[in-house]
């Protein structure tokens, strides 16, 4: 080990993420990881790190944390004011942080999640490979809490040189693409039409596991139940109450629900950041026929 980060605000809710650990859906284990991967990869190019390095991801409230040796960090993701021993500092470039010094992370600004990268990325046991927090199976380690030390692992490259890095802002409207399938036979042809057409919200219920949708009751046109089958990110399931919920990564990997689109990864990171509130819109398409 290589210092530590110890945690002096959790936050609302704050784990460890990294890219995640894909490809044992056959053992009943989520993919997991960041939320948002494209503003965790940016965290860590920006201090240094290889990009799939274990970095802590915040939820609307922030973190705060001190560091027991000299390291770079850096935030990206929902922006926030970024604090150094009680002074304003730079969301989104790479910051020195002497050890010793307070590094605190406020409340998102827009969006959800903030990501915070260190050199040497966060060194906690991997599991199945993956050093990420999944809420849904409770692999990887535990959500972190005040007094929460953190290994830290060996510094990496030189961070980056820039003053800027430029990023997607959260959106009041998300218009996400939609793939019809497997299952959208199951729903009429005048509730496909409202899938489509329609505004819908995101509900306060919602998670790392999902996004609840709020909006009008989606009609059946068939409600035999189905036997369990796999679910991929990004899949859109319509359970009983008629309302569809949008899986992000720490989704189950079966379910019984028809699941009646799916929503691509490009377009699930910008939904990891979609507060309570934010609207939503589905641009259906069909994948061509071969």
């Amino acid at each position: 080990m290589s210092g530590y980060l110890e945690v002096l605000r959790a936050g609302a809710l704050t784990t460890v993420q990294d890219a995640g650990r894909p490809g044992f859906a056959r053992l009943a284990v989520p993919r997991s990881g960041a939320a948002d991967l494209p503003a965790l990869l940016l965290a860590n190019r920006l201090v240094g790190n290889p990009e799939d390095a274990a970095a802590l991801e915040t939820t609307m409230t922030g973190v705060s944390v001190r560091a027991s040796r000299a390291c770079h960090v850096a935030v990206t993701g929902a922006e926030a004011e970024v604090r150094r021993d009680g002074r304003p500092t730079d969301w989104g470039i790479p910051l020195l942080l002497p050890a010793g010094t307070v590094l605190d992370v406020g409340a998102a600004r827009r969006g959800v999640r903030s990501y915070l990268a260190v050199s040497g990325g966060i060194a906690v046991e991997p599991v199945l490979g993956s050093r990420a927090t999944d809420l849904l199976s409770g692999l990887g380690p535990a959500v972190v809490a005040a007094g929460t030390e953190l290994p830290l692992g060996q510094g990496g490259s030189e961070p980056a040189r820039i003053d800027f890095a430029p990023y997607r802002a959260a959106e009041p409207v998300l218009r996400v693409d939609c793939y019809l399938g497997p299952r959208d036979d199951r729903l009429t042809s005048a509730a496909l039409s409202v899938l489509g057409s329609a505004t819908w919200t995101v509900s306060a219920r919602s998670n790392r596991i999902g996004l609840r949708l709020e909006g009008p009751e989606l009609e059946r046109r068939m409600t035999a139940e189905l036997p369990s089958e796999g679910i991929v990110l990004g899949s859109v399931q319509l359970p009983a109450d008629g309302q569809p919920v949008l899986f992000l990564a720490d989704h189950p990997v079966t379910g019984g629900y028809p699941v009646i689109g799916v929503v691509p990864q490009a377009d699930v990171w910008r939904c990891g950041q979609a507060a309570p509130g934010t609207a939503i819109r589905f641009r259906l398409k069909r994948l061509p026929l071969l």
